[in-house]
């Protein structure tokens, strides 16, 4: 048992990887578009300010990931992150922001580019300014999605090397045509990553279901060992239309290509999001309904 138990604590993780380096261009342009929106400054949409104190996007995340006993956060940042060391620190490493040591990864553009490669160079750039992370364990999430503290705690704890979380389509208080447009996760009997299906035809939605028959989603919140997810982040291709690497395919390469397998664990569950100016409400009704 004492064994087991070490095992486990050792597979346990303090570190939250969180991708905050996206252009944001859907954001932007739509802040443009509403007028009554137009004073709000806009630097990334995990800054947008909410709630009644108007802190940033990104420090609501934080709450739940303290409540979920991270200790160590790595924010991926662009090559102008003086908006985001104003608050959180000024430092490239190891600042103290609440209970924190959060540090900087710096997710440069390629020559040639105007945007970032996306969330799988994201990562893979991460890893390589910090290279402990090789042989550690991670949790990644997306700096505009507000995850649960539940779900953070989940992958922080779970026993797998590697896995994310599962959402079934049924708890996303999407509109249905958002939710309609989100890829579907096809999983064996015991919950592994057998499959990721784009933009799937609503005529073969019931071969997806699961033996409940409940369909699932990612919202792009995973865990991984470095040193097994690396290889794949280095190996995915781009994106035939957003022309970026993207993390689902990375995960999808991994799980195809070794024995260790991804796992999901399963939620129903609401995953607040800031894609568009339409979001800034929302995200804000939801934040005082959780009160």
């Amino acid at each position: 048992m004492k064994l087991v138990t070490e095992l486990i604590a050792a597979i346990m993780t303090e570190t939250l990887i969180i991708l905050a380096a996206g252009a944001s261009s859907r954001m932007r342009q739509s802040l443009v578009e509403r007028v009554d929106l137009s004073p709000i400054p806009f630097k990334s949409k995990a800054l947008i300010p909410l709630g009644e104190s108007k802190r940033p996007a990104l420090d609501y995340l934080l709450d739940n990931a303290e409540e979920a006993g991270f200790q160590k956060i790595i924010l991926v940042v662009g090559t102008d992150s003086a908006a985001f060391r104003e608050h959180f620190g000024t430092k490239d490493r190891n600042n103290r922001y609440r209970s924190f040591h959060l540090s900087y990864a710096i997710q440069r553009v390629p020559e040639g580019r105007k945007k970032p490669l996306g969330t799988a160079d994201a990562i893979a750039q991460a890893l390589e300014q910090y290279p402990h992370l090789l042989d550690e364990y991670f949790v990644v999430c997306n700096a505009d999605n507000l995850y649960s503290a539940g779900a953070l705690k989940t992958l922080r704890e779970c026993p797998d090397p590697n896995a994310f979380i599962s959402y079934d389509r049924e708890g996303l208080n999407f509109s249905n045509d958002r939710i309609l447009s989100f890829a579907l996760l096809v999983r064996d009997e015991e919950g592994y990553l057998k499959d990721i299906i784009e933009k799937p035809v609503p005529e073969q939605l019931a071969s997806y279901k699961d033996s409940n028959g409940h369909l699932y989603v990612s919202m792009n919140i995973w865990k991984f060992l470095g040193k097994d997810i690396y290889p794949y982040l280095q190996r995915t291709p781009l994106h035939p239309i957003r022309n970026e690497k993207e993390i689902p395919n990375a995960a999808l390469l991994l799980s195809k290509s070794t024995h260790l397998g991804l796992k999901g664990h399963d939620r129903k569950e609401h995953v607040p999001d800031l894609t568009s100016a339409d979001d800034i409400a929302i995200v804000e009704k939801h934040l005082k309904l959780r009160k």
